[in-house]
């Protein structure tokens, strides 16, 4: 009977080293996955945002689509249709319309 306890605690130890080698394959796709594509897209976004200047169309995250009339330092103007003008959080700036109509053709 000792010898069948015995048996099964030195099987244990290699149960848990599989288990470790598991849950770090899983955290391996958490990250490559999942966390590395997300900051990715942070880091395009923030650079996007840099990178806006007077006379680009852009969209917002709302749908509104219009032309940067003047920035500030975390606004922008947009001129929507015929001189009206919205004032956004640089923020609210989720892409440039010209780039998205060169993707879809």
């Amino acid at each position: 009977m000792w010898h069948n306890i015995l048996l099964q605690a030195s099987g244990g130890q290699s149960g848990l080293v599989g288990n470790l080698i598991l849950i770090g394959g899983i955290i391996l796709v958490f990250y490559f996955f999942m966390i590395r594509p997300q900051q990715k897209k942070q880091k395009d976004q923030k650079n996007f945002m840099e990178s806006i200047k007077k006379g680009d169309t852009v969209v917002t995250t709302g749908g509104i689509h219009g032309k940067v009339s003047s920035i500030e330092k975390e606004t922008v103007v947009l001129d929507v249709d015929r001189g009206s003008k919205i004032k956004f959080d640089k923020s609210a700036i989720s892409l440039d319309s010209s780039k998205k109509a060169s993707v879809q053709k």
